[in-house]
């Protein structure tokens, strides 16, 4: 290391981190950096630019420049590649050690090892976790408990296969540096994992796989194409080899699936609902846009809405007319150990929402807890039998216009004291967990993840700029917001006890306070959160 022109490891050299930090590694990434940085700010500044637009007045809707892509009816994605094929169940999660065993042993058809919203961008993550897929695929992986509890891979069963996220365009990587400046975090996530893993999954008759978040149009996904046919052709690895799945979790990318997957065809694997982003997406896109855009609380946001059955029913449409696989949303809930009525509530809803996925044509659909493989499994079972997918289901009943996908029901329920102190709560304890490395975190019998606390701060910014009033007559103000936060935070340290790092949760309220509570709104939470981790 340190010897490649341009490029500067500014993190920490732990164990086995040369392994992965090869010269040959970091080239790659540095010829990537230098071919598409530029890009990649000007495509950030465009989303600045189509921000202003609609808090400005102007609304989605689909573009008449790629009128012409999507009227013709002739195109079609690369067909379906080796070892995702078959999606009906895909696990989520870090790729820590030992949810990197659990996940291939789940019985899952597919992991989506998550070096992005699941995850913290923490260095000894995001090098630890390439570390561990690569033992995976040498199947040299185990894991042993500070309570002696062992984990191995299973040689008894397939093992699921590996689709990597990296981190979205918006996101750098502060540890490594070319020519001076931060590289792309998306492109370092991609570029390690396929340098050092791509020949290993060819070898075993699948390919490099992966899943591409918080895309806002379809020149973003023109850009990863562009980075795919580049870096295939640095490492001899045939075109279309690398297949990406999109996940389809911001309101703008609604507006431009189609494009979406064309641009991506020869390397494209199908678009995903990611669901709780798209939430998200929804209230930053339009959070100046008064009450016509006013959600309830988050858990009262359900599948139900129109403008989620807009834009579910739109992606099976638009994917299955191009050949391509839908995958459905995430079933969050962690089964618990001690409270069955917890669990028949909450697993009779999982198989509602599973039901309603495959009903409408969902190819396959994403759990975050081993436990839940078999009821997604089984769901998609009944809906498949022996079919890999069904694909061949076109839906023309579908005719989502773009006022469709903008119909947001606000009288569909209301914002309450305790709704808004869930929000505060569980933000806290997320963060609080995040600052210290932890991205996947079991809060009231969910895993939740990044988007769980970027839903949870943009509704408090909304609720306070927009003055809405709670069911119970009080108006949220800056002075409700703060003795709240005071109060949720005496409640987490009473609950927790010694659990709780008091460091840590003091500055994950701090940071809770500024995003949630300033003036001008943060674009995404994780920014000014990753400058405060080493």
């Amino acid at each position: 290391m340190g010897t490649t022109t341009g490029v500067e490891v500014t993190g920490p050299l732990h164990d086995r981190y040369e392994e992965i930090l090869t010269e040959d590694a970091l080239a790659l990434i540095a010829g990537l950096h230098r071919r598409f940085e530029g890009r990649r700010q000007e495509l950030l500044a465009a989303r600045r630019r189509r921000q202003a637009e609609i808090a400005a007045g102007a609304d989605l809707d689909f573009l008449p420049e790629t009128r012409h892509i999507r009227a013709d009816p002739d195109w079609r994605v690369a067909p379906p590649a080796p070892g995702i094929t078959d999606r009906r169940v895909e696990i989520t999660g870090p790729t820590d050690r030992k949810m990197t065993v659990n996940a291939l042993n789940s019985g899952a058809k597919v992991w989506l090892a998550d070096f992005e919203d699941a995850n913290t961008p923490l260095w000894e993550n995001m090098i630890g976790g390439q570390l561990n897929l690569r033992d995976a695929l040498d199947r040299t992986i185990d894991f042993t408990t500070p309570e002696g509890k062992s984990y191995a891979l299973r040689d008894d069963a397939e093992l699921a296969t590996i689709v990597v996220r990296p981190r979205g365009w918006h996101l750098d990587e502060k540890h490594i540096l070319v020519d001076g400046q931060r590289t792309a975090g998306g492109i370092v996530d991609f570029a390690l994992y396929l340098f050092h893993c791509a020949h290993r999954q060819l070898a075993k008759g699948k390919g490099p796989y992966f899943y591409l978040p918080k895309l806002e149009s379809h020149l973003e996904a023109r850009l990863w194409n562009d980075v795919f046919l580049h870096a295939q052709e640095a490492l001899g690895i045939p075109r279309g080899t690398v297949r990406a799945t999109v996940l389809i979790e911001t309101i703008p990318a609604a507006f431009e699936m189609e494009e979406i997957l064309y641009e991506l065809r020869e390397h494209s694997a199908g678009l995903n609902a990611g669901r709780w982003d798209y939430l998200f997406s929804i209230i930053k896109t339009h959070r100046t846009r008064g009450r016509a855009f006013l959600l309830p609380e988050r858990n009262a946001v359900t599948m139900t809405q129109p403008f989620m059955r807009a834009y579910t029913e739109l992606l099976v449409a638009t994917c299955h007319r191009r050949g391509a696989h839908a995958i459905g949303g995430m079933a969050a809930f962690i089964p618990s150990r001690r409270d069955p009525e917890v669990n028949r509530t909450a697993l009779a809803k999982v198989r509602d929402d599973k039901a309603r996925e495959s009903g409408d044509g969902f190819d396959g659909s994403w759990v975050a807890h081993p436990d839940l493989v078999p009821v997604c499994r089984e769901i998609f079972d009944e809906a498949l039998g022996d079919r890999p997918h069904q694909i061949d289901r076109l839906r023309p009943d579908v005719d989502v216009k773009a006022a469709d996908l903008l119909a947001v029901d606000s009288a569909a329920g209301g914002v309450t004291e305790a709704g808004l102190r869930n929000n505060v709560s569980v933000a806290i304890q997320y963060l609080a967990a995040w600052l210290g490395g932890n991205g996947a975190v079991a809060i009231f019998n969910l895993m939740e993840d990044a988007a769980t606390a970027e839903i949870s701060r943009s509704q408090v910014w909304q609720w306070l700029h927009t003055g809405v009033t709670l069911e119970e007559g009080t108006r949220v103000t800056r002075d409700l917001l703060e003795r709240v936060i005071a109060e949720e935070l005496d409640r987490i340290r009473g609950s927790a006890g010694a659990a709780v790092d008091g460091e840590r949760l003091d500055r994950a309220v701090r940071l809770f306070t500024e995003v949630a509570l300033a003036d001008d709104y943060v674009d995404f939470l994780t920014l000014p959160a990753y400058e405060r981790m080493p």
